[in-house]
């Protein structure tokens, strides 16, 4: 790929001392065009921003809503690539501007409500862990929020996948596709006390459902329609008014990961989406830099200033 930083060194420069942005603003502005140069690298573009065109920024665009940028998010980065471009050609380095053309609106209409990590703090705290599915529910709550799963992967997740002393559990995604998925110490710890204490200890576990980890009061694997209910009973009792479903998890878990500056190919690979490159050149992220990159960005592994 040609080189970025002369361009990157310039818009930063005039970023801080032209526009007199803080130095927080301009470093997010850098960051989303970052994004933007991984996408490129992903799909085996090698090219300089002089040579970028309109249909390869609306195809980042729609990568990212795809992958669960929050429209929020993805307004940023319109307007960063927009005051990129209005730097170049400010600068005579370009004279055309393919951001002109790109719309952000209607991918934002598209986009499923995300949850701050606040409100996704309030709804874990709401579930009475004194209901006797309390603890259960809790767990199944974490763990959509740590993995980003979806609910077929959730309600599928059995004990002999589990690979919690190294923080991994193994997930049947789309097409009986397997992958592996690190997970965080907070949803580890409610695995944990759920699977080794409530559940063994008070259900009449029925044949074939031994290995399946949540389980229904009659000792059987919960149903979808049954984790909704869960995730909209503990969105109702935290008073949350945002139309929240179990693919809300999904969509700010990969929200919360970008916006926190994770690399766009592991979120990719956690969620389980297909490759945006040719099977020739398509490499998997080892396990290791999973694991790292869910322990430097996800909300609920960082330690937060109180």
């Amino acid at each position: 790929m040609q080189s970025w930083i002369p361009y990157i060194k310039g818009f930063e420069a005039y970023l801080l001392l032209e526009r007199s942005l803080s130095l927080n603003t301009a470093q997010a502005y850098l960051a989303d065009l970052d994004k933007l140069q991984q996408f490129l690298k992903l799909k085996g573009h090698s090219c300089s921003p002089l040579e970028i065109s309109t249909p390869q920024l609306e195809e980042f665009l729609l990568w990212l809503n795809n992958l669960g940028l929050a429209a929020r998010s993805q307004a940023r980065l319109i307007s960063a690539l927009k005051t990129f471009y209005k730097y170049l050609i400010l600068e005579n380095l370009t004279e055309s501007d393919p951001t002109e053309l790109v719309d952000g609106p209607r991918l934002a209409r598209k986009i499923p409500e995300v949850l701050s990590y606040e409100e996704i703090q309030q709804i874990l705290a709401a579930i009475d862990l004194s209901h006797p599915q309390g603890t259960r529910n809790r767990a199944m709550l974490e763990t959509l929020y740590a993995c980003g799963l979806r609910v077929s992967e959730l309600t599928g997740l059995r004990l002999s996948n589990l690979f919690l002393d190294i923080g991994f559990i193994k997930v049947v995604g789309k097409g009986n596709k397997e992958r592996i998925v690190p997970i965080g110490e907070e949803a580890i710890k409610h695995i944990q006390l759920y699977a080794k204490t409530d559940r063994r200890r008070q259900m009449n576990i029925q044949k074939g459902h031994e290995d399946t980890l949540f389980l229904n009061r009659r000792g059987r694997g919960l149903s979808r329609v049954m984790v909704f209910n869960v995730v909209k009973e503990a969105a109702l009792a935290a008073g949350i008014e945002k139309n929240v479903s179990p693919h809300t998890f999904r969509h700010s878990f990969a929200t919360h990961l970008i916006e926190g500056g994770a690399d766009l190919k592991a979120v990719q690979d956690m969620l389980g989406h297909e490759s945006i490159i040719t099977t020739e050149i398509y490499t998997h992220l080892d396990t290791d830099f999973l694991r790292q990159t869910l322990m430097l960005y996800h909300p609920r592994n960082r330690k937060r200033d109180s």
